[in-house]
């Protein structure tokens, strides 16, 4: 077999950047893009490898995808699904992608890892229930947590456990993000955990109120940023001091994005997303999408991505927004509650109260 996903024909064309995880959670058919090659996992991974929620530059795109392009990506066909018949449960959890190797969790209460070329199994880590927190892979050490309250450290050739530390509560859908040989997660209790990469010692806690911290962290900096109860918060990466906090009308379950000095999240059920300056915690835009923003914003070159809801059509929709004269709103297209079928929107521009529609295009 060839790559997970690759192309009917015609030649690479110039970088596309494919924005992912701000429409909802993985589904059960991974499907993944182009050119990884090799199915060994080694111990460090490579510039283009995907190797967090986060991904390592905490914005959520790939810079170094340079095979994909807006000319050829139509032609994307099926390499594999699901071979080998072992994932009956559900898969909240995101892939992280590593030296031709996909680590994801199931709610079968595994950990595998596949042959990103073949889909083979080449590992599976048992843990004691759901695992829908997503794989971060660092130094040969894969980290992810589990609903069983406990954040592992394994093997990342494999799947052997290093080590296993326990929170106070669930880890749901926090995902690990791994700096500075620090692994940062947060848990069901409420808590924000600083955790030795090496060993499994706890460093620090910090405790953002009775919530289930649904949110990843993003570190930047020496700045761990995430979301809580009824807020968003920035912590020294060091000590887990307070360094800031931004207060919002309910839990913040987004995960934030950090670029450029500007940190951008969804505040759930208040409606709005937001973006704050990254070292005082001041506001600087935010807009009310009529609807609970639950997933996590993209950056890529100079437009905000992220996936909110719309009371007012019981629609899901994706956002897109730019700089100028007015916001770009766009509507790739609306999740609709009962259909699984994706229609065309139109496209406007808002300006204040001014609305522009331009035509429905073409499906």
């Amino acid at each position: 077999m060839k790559s997970l996903i690759s192309l009917a024909s015609g030649k690479p064309t110039a970088a596309f950047r494919i924005v992912l995880s701000i429409v909802t959670f993985g589904p059960l058919w991974l499907m993944l893009a182009a050119a990884i090659t090799r199915a060994d996992a080694q111990t460090t991974s490579s510039p283009p490898d995907w190797i967090e929620f986060h991904r390592d530059n905490m914005q959520r795109w790939n810079p170094y995808e340079t095979v994909l392009g807006v000319g050829n990506v139509g032609r994307l066909k099926l390499e594999w699904k699901n071979p080998i018949g072992v994932y009956d449960s559900a898969i909240a959890s995101s892939p992280a992608v590593v030296n031709g190797v996909v680590y994801f969790g199931s709610e079968d209460g595994n950990v595998y890892a596949l042959n990103a070329s073949t889909g083979a199994k080449l590992w599976s880590f048992t843990t004691g229930n759901f695992v829908y927190s997503s794989p971060a892979v660092a130094n040969g050490v894969v980290y992810f947590g589990s609903y069983d309250h406990n954040v592992y450290a394994l093997n990342v050739s494999t799947g052997a456990k290093l080590w296993s530390f326990t929170t106070g509560g669930p880890v749901e859908f926090s995902s690990p993000a791994v700096a500075n040989k620090v692994v940062y997660i947060g848990s069901d209790d409420g808590n924000v955990y600083a955790l030795n990469a090496s060993t499994g010692a706890k460093l620090w806690s910090f405790n953002t109120g009775d919530v289930a911290l649904f949110s990843s962290p993003a570190v930047v900096n020496g700045v761990v940023y995430i979301g809580g109860l009824e807020a968003f918060y920035a912590l020294n990466a060091g000590t887990g001091a307070k360094l800031w906090s931004f207060t919002t009308q309910t839990v913040v379950d987004s995960s934030p994005a950090v670029a450029n000095g500007v940190v951008f999240f969804g505040g759930s059920a208040d409606r709005n997303v937001y973006a704050l300056n990254a070292s005082t915690g001041a506001r600087l835009w935010h807009y009310d999408t009529l609807g609970d923003v639950g997933s996590s914003p993209t950056i890529v070159d100079g437009m905000l991505y992220i996936r909110a809801g719309d009371q007012s059509t019981k629609n899901g929709n994706v956002y897109a927004f730019s700089l100028g004269g007015a916001d770009l709103f766009l509507r790739i297209f609306p999740l609709r509650r009962r259909s699984i079928r994706a229609t065309c929107s139109p496209l406007r521009f808002r300006c204040g109260t001014l609305v522009q529609e331009l035509p429905r295009a073409r499906c």
